[in-house]
């Protein structure tokens, strides 16, 4: 007669979850959300002036006005609508300021690496003056010949880090191009584009990516200076910076007009760099396997 096993039934066992990372990850998709539903979840106009209702704290403290979560400006305008509409426009600059910057400096670094020692010589030469010059100055010099709107701002924070974009590419692929697989296509009579777009591009994505999602960081916070400098989108329109900008004459006597923009550039900053370590984290075989 058989007698059954004492042994205990086997448990599934789920990975170990990594909490911080799952955290950001959250907390990055709720800011997405926030941004791109502005226009329907912001109580108020962002741009509604009420000079009767002007610097009026956020609820909680005396003179709060219920209508205002995170109380007025010094023009009476709804603090919550202008974070949430200043978010939104903050994030478009700095994605498509740093898809510009991958685009040029991708196609750049790809030239360099491929094209010749001339080619090599003048697009490393361009990136060398890029970085010699103080970003702040070029800044100035395009907003001052094309003005300030949204597609010159895109511009402006795209040739940021291109040169960056461009000096990884370049490294890259000069790592790869004598390696026998790459050998062997060209030995087939693949031209030196497909190689890089079919045999080489797909290696190297996981660095770009990596810097891809620092820069973005980088980016939101240059926009903000850059708002902050009064070279960003000119009032009445509001970014992250722009608040920060505006209110920094009244942070004695109505820190919120400060503190509300300024902690979520830190909050949207923090997120996207701890996002950028997680993903070079996972993507580098050498830390991995750490």
């Amino acid at each position: 007669m058989s007698t059954a096993s004492s042994a205990s039934p086997p448990r599934l066992r789920l990975p170990d979850a990594d909490w911080p990372m799952l955290a950001a990850g959250a907390l990055a998709l709720l800011l997405l959300m926030l941004a791109l539903l502005a226009p329907s979840i912001a109580p108020l106009d962002p741009d509604r002036q009420s000079l009767m209702a002007r610097l009026r704290p956020p609820l909680g403290f005396d003179r709060a006005d219920p209508r205002f979560w995170l109380g007025t400006d010094q023009l009476g305008r709804d603090m919550l609508s202008r974070c949430l509409h200043g978010l939104r426009l903050s994030l478009f600059l700095a994605l498509f300021g740093t898809l510009t910057g991958l685009v040029i400096g991708t196609l750049l670094g790809m030239a360099a690496a491929l094209g010749g020692r001339i080619a090599d010589a003048l697009i490393m030469g361009l990136v060398d003056v890029k970085l010699s010059l103080p970003f702040t100055l070029v800044a100035l010099v395009v907003i001052a010949l094309a003005g300030s709107s949204v597609p010159v701002l895109v511009l402006v924070l795209g040739i940021a880090y291109w040169a960056h974009f461009a000096r990884l590419v370049r490294a890259q692929i000069m790592a790869l191009r004598e390696l026998p697989y790459v050998e062997a296509a060209r030995s087939a009579g693949a031209s030196g584009w497909r190689l890089a777009r079919v045999h080489m591009l797909p290696n190297i994505a996981s660095p770009i990516v990596v810097m891809t999602t620092l820069n973005f960081s980088n980016l939101i916070l240059l926009e903000s200076a850059l708002s902050f400098l009064g070279l960003g989108v000119q009032p009445p329109t509001a970014t992250l910076g722009s608040m920060v900008g505006q209110g920094r004459d009244y942070m004695a006597s109505a820190p919120w007009i400060v503190a509300a923009p300024g902690l979520l550039i830190v909050i949207v900053s923090l997120t996207v760099m701890l996002l950028g370590d997680h993903l070079r984290d996972r993507l580098d075989v050498r830390l991995r396997d750490r």
